[in-house]
């Protein structure tokens, strides 16, 4: 019976986190966004979508964080998640010279790294919250980018949730070369700062820091694409980021 409990009580708390971070979507539909220059692909049976850079110094792509679906459809179109910090900015990337996939929840992430592979390495997977977690079980299953960036991540169990980066991927060994970038005042309880340093000293130096503070604040909900999870207010800086980190 106590096993029993437990169960239910974890399957609650899975909800709880996928309602906190997916709830800019809730209660309306979204206007299906067409992907300027984008192309649907079809990678291991699931469509995301491509966006070529004219001269390519690499590879990204972008794991987005909430549940995890964008609803691509044919013609470059999606329909889910388009104010999500990594979505909103996938023009940027391409500016700076990266070739983009927007991966849809399911995409074997072992696939699409060779996919994008053919294209143009060094290929960086880039996930942001809940989809941190995606990228390690990712990881797990084979996956091997060149660089990985983490972004508000569920990082340690001092982050908040039980299943972590750490916990899934059970050693550092099977990191590469990473990023943890975080914001100083989320305030979202599964991703909270203080799973930082604990993720970084169980990394064995694989993993680099960088900490942003300032932009906007959402007190409605601290884990929405509009507060300091989602780095509101500062694309440009969040971006810049990612690409010198990229770029070493």
């Amino acid at each position: 019976m106590i096993g029993y409990q437990q169960r239910i009580l974890r399957a609650l708390g899975a909800l709880a986190i996928l309602w906190s971070l997916a709830i800019p979507s809730a209660g309306r539909a979204e206007t299906p966004i067409t992907v300027k220059g984008g192309e649907t692909v079809t990678i291991a049976g699931v469509r995301s979508i491509l966006i070529r850079a004219a001269h390519p110094k690499g590879s990204v792509i972008l794991l987005t964080g909430g549940d995890g679906r964008l609803e691509v459809g044919s013609g470059a179109r999606f329909g889910k998640a388009g104010d999500n910090v990594l979505i909103r900015n996938r023009d940027a990337f391409v500016m700076h010279g990266y070739n983009v996939l927007l991966a849809e929840l399911g995409t074997n992430l072992s696939a699409a790294v060779d996919h994008m592979a053919a294209i143009k390495r060094p290929v960086i997977v880039i996930a942001t919250s809940k989809g941190t977690q995606r990228a390690a079980e990712g990881l797990i299953g084979g996956a091997t980018p060149d660089r990985l960036v983490l972004t508000s991540g569920f990082l340690s169990k001092a982050s908040g949730p039980d299943d972590t980066v750490q916990t899934i991927l059970g050693t550092p060994n099977r990191l590469p070369r990473t990023l943890a970038l975080h914001h100083r005042e989320d305030r979202c309880r599964w991703t909270l700062p203080a799973g930082v340093l604990p993720f970084q000293t169980w990394s064995g130096g694989r993993v680099q820091v960088e900490w942003m503070s300032g932009g906007q604040a959402d007190e409605a909900n601290p884990c929405r694409s509009s507060a300091h999870h989602g780095f509101a207010g500062q694309d440009e800086e969040f971006v810049a980021r990612i690409v010198k980190f990229m770029m070493r």
